[in-house]
């Protein structure tokens, strides 16, 4: 249990308090021109209360036609920083890192919700997208960087970019969606330029005292297990970079490419070496036991998702309780809206089969 509750250090910025990051989780809470409710602001802060480490936002999008889904938390806009800096300040008062994830949804940006056909870095028939000119590549690099000033401003710790499941930055990584013959395509280095583009970029507008983490995934989306692995073999040694956050789905699951199978899909990233970068892992991390284990495979820390909805104080029981064990699911509204949930983040958690109990009907008289 030591490991797991051991600060953890970084190259920039403060230290975690222990090794427990909360997972950026879509809540659908926020107001729809983006700024923050009262309903976000209680299910981030209670996560705080119950002892992460790390407090970190969902996807904040950094251009308006980047939302991927509505009530999402923008940060396009200095009319987003009054409720920035509110979740900032309560976060930290709790003795947790206030990180913000800076995320483009790309062509997964819904057209009815951003008035608008969506972006992609070539042309997408599949989802109506078109391709980036070269002019908005640089823009959008700048959205990023610059919405990691504007949280910087607003008081938060750090920001980590938003390079996974299949959002913008994960399509320029993609060889199936991005077929761009210019300096952001071609190459895995050049399909990877955007990201270091924008990791070095923030490391430069937000100086030294500012944590800088990574979000990538290695699978589905188009994306190729070797490609992601060299990418995170660079990224692990990057003098910008503080974490890299690796969403595997499933920590314990062997890869899908039948030529990588026969060992778990975290390894092929924990035996990577790395010099000041801490690596954590994301994907099903129920039980303590599994945090243990997960920690014992080579991580620096676990990244908690439906668990830290199931408990706000998920750090605090596993400390109580080394064998702790997740209420089981399904859980009811009840007991969700007791965990900070909002009535419409729980009718989004409904989407998730067997997640919420369903409730009897009455039969009619």
């Amino acid at each position: 249990m030591s490991d797991l509750f051991a600060p953890l250090t970084f190259a920039h910025g403060a230290p975690m308090k222990n090794r427990f990051m909360l997972a950026p989780l879509t809540n659908q809470q926020s107001h729809a021109d983006g700024t923050l409710s009262d309903e976000e602001f209680r299910w981030l802060t209670l996560r705080a209360e119950g002892g992460f480490g790390l407090t970190m936002t969902c996807a904040a999008h950094v251009q308006k036609n980047g939302q991927g889904f509505p009530g999402q938390l923008g940060i396009f806009s200095d009319d987003h920083l009054p409720g920035l800096r509110r979740l900032a300040q309560a976060i930290k008062d709790q003795d947790s890192l206030a990180v913000v994830q800076l995320h483009h949804a790309g062509n997964r940006s819904p057209k009815d919700l951003i008035g608008e056909a969506p972006v992609c870095p070539s042309d997408d028939p599949d989802t109506g997208a078109r391709a980036l000119t070269e002019a908005e590549v640089a823009e959008l690099i700048e959205a990023f960087i610059a919405g990691a000033a504007r949280a910087q401003s607003a008081g938060f710790d750090g920001v980590e970019i938003h390079g996974a499941h299949g959002y913008v930055l994960s399509q320029f990584l993609s060889p199936a969606l991005n077929r761009r013959t210019d300096a952001y395509g071609g190459s895995p280095r050049n399909r990877a330029r955007i990201v270091v583009e924008i990791l070095e970029g923030v490391r430069a507008r937000c100086g030294e005292d500012f944590l800088v983490g990574l979000r990538l995934s290695p699978e589905r989306f188009g994306l190729e297990l070797a490609e992601i692995r060299e990418l995170a073999a660079q990224m692990l040694v990057h003098p910008a970079l503080d974490f890299l956050d690796m969403s595997l789905w499933d920590v314990r699951k062997e890869p899908a490419e039948e030529a990588h199978k026969g060992r778990s899909l975290m390894s092929y990233f924990t035996e990577l070496p790395r010099t000041h970068v801490r690596l954590g892992v994301a994907g099903k991390i129920m039980t303590a036991a599994q945090a243990r284990e997960a920690m014992e495979a080579g991580a620096d820390y676990v990244l908690i998702g439906r668990a830290a909805i199931l408990h706000h104080d998920y750090p605090r029981k596993v400390a109580a309780d080394p064998q702790f064990t997740p209420i089981a699911l399904p859980v009811s509204r009840a007991y969700l809206a007791a965990e900070g949930l909002s009535p419409g983040f729980i009718d989004y958690m409904n989407n998730w089969p067997g997640f919420v109990a369903q409730e009897q009907k009455e039969d009619a008289l």
